[in-house]
């Protein structure tokens, strides 16, 4: 049974998470790496975990280490999100890359696509992740998130969905490698930070390209290429192929980073230590075990993880959704709240029941309540066991 000695409900604002101008979150956030998350862990979140130096690698001057990182999602690797998950694995994730920015819309200074470029300091270091098939705008945007403090650039050349790729971008680019390389040639001429690339298989199983593709990334200037194991056409069906990930990694002489297929710690170290690259990335792992980067720490060390009990997930959701509805407008965070309520309480015991109410829940307010309420029947199960 896990240490619960500190498992409170969390403040219903964390400090240092008002919403803030992407400009100015750097000077405004806080670099405190204590949170709810942490605390309803039993564990100090502002302690490294262990103590013990962790593999790593450097992408240009950058060093990351561990070589595990969070992999950028679509509506959910927020600030809010990426700081959730850096103070309930205190030294444990190397690098957090935001959810993928359109080139056109922050080439345009839209508003709101400046705030999703928003972080907190010790949310560092950090990459921006964008997608576009046009180097001019590709350059112009990369150029704006690098004053607005991005350690790194992603380009995303792996998102397989039709509203990014019938435009030409995300996996789109695995079909025409030549507007990738003209946009990696845009960004050398502009950014004095390192850029990286993620890719995936390729298009569909008669043009798995990607070994190509990182080869010409490379050789344009790309800092670090990872990869997803599987095709745009699989989405996410199947396996991932760590297979050709490997081959990747035999192909080109830059850190190769791999993706897919990671749920558990344990298969995380499986694929750390015979997956033939230099680092893993995790997205849906994270969903359903938020805690996995601290759970591979220790398994490096040769240590078993603790067991986080029902009480404490159920604790930390409710302090993510918290955190949430204090930097999004109203309407924006209820909607934002209830997808990843919903994804998260799937892996808790009796989640259905619990994704059901969360679903039809009306407000911000009466999610918290829900998971609250299950909480304490959570920390009154243990106690009767």
């Amino acid at each position: 049974m896990s240490d619960e000695r500190n498992e409170t409900a969390p403040d219903p604002a964390p400090r240092g998470h008002g919403e803030v101008a992407a400009d100015s979150v750097a000077r405004k956030g806080s670099d405190s790496t204590s949170g709810p998350m942490a605390r309803a862990c039993g564990e100090p979140a502002d302690q490294p975990d262990g103590g013990v130096p962790s593999p790593g690698f450097a992408i240009g001057g950058i060093r990351i280490e561990p070589n595990v990182m969070l992999a950028p999602m679509s509506g959910i690797t927020d600030s809010a999100y990426r700081a959730f998950v850096k103070e309930g694995n205190p030294g444990a994730v190397g690098l957090v890359v935001t959810e993928l920015i359109s080139v056109e819309a922050l080439a345009r200074h839209d508003l709101k696509t400046h705030r999703m470029l928003s972080y907190l300091p010790h949310e560092r270091p950090l990459a921006m992740q964008l997608f576009g098939a046009q180097p001019a705008r590709m350059a112009e945007a990369a150029a704006i998130a690098q004053d607005l403090g991005a350690d790194i650039i992603d380009v995303n050349c792996g998102c397989p969905a039709p509203k990014v790729t019938k435009r030409g971008g995300g996996a789109g680019l695995m079909r025409e490698p030549e507007v990738l390389r003209d946009i990696l040639r845009a960004l050398r001429r502009t950014l004095t930070i390192p850029y990286t690339v993620k890719l995936r298989a390729g298009w569909d199983d008669a043009s798995r390209n990607a070994v190509e593709v990182a080869r010409m990334a490379e050789g344009e200037g790309a800092a670090m290429i990872a990869v997803h194991g599987r095709t745009r056409k699989e989405l996410y069906s199947g396996d991932a192929d760590w297979d050709l990930i490997a081959e990747v990694k035999s192909a080109v002489r830059v850190p190769v980073v791999g993706s897919g297929d990671i749920m558990t710690a344990a298969q995380g170290v499986h694929r750390l230590q015979d997956g033939g690259v230099d680092g893993v990335m995790i997205g849906r792992g994270t969903l359903g075990n938020p805690w996995i980067f601290r759970e591979i720490a220790a398994l490096r060390r040769g240590e078993t993880p603790p067991v986080v009990s029902s009480r404490a997930r159920f604790l930390a959701i409710d302090a993510l959704i918290a955190r949430l509805a204090a930097v999004l407008h109203p309407a924006t965070a209820i909607g934002r709240a209830r997808g990843l309520g919903c994804r998260m309480v799937k892996y808790v015991h009796g989640g259905a029941q619990i994704r059901a109410l969360i679903s039809r829940a009306p407000s911000v307010d009466a999610m918290r309540a829900i998971l609250q309420e299950h909480a304490e029947r959570a920390a009154k199960d243990d106690l009767a066991a």
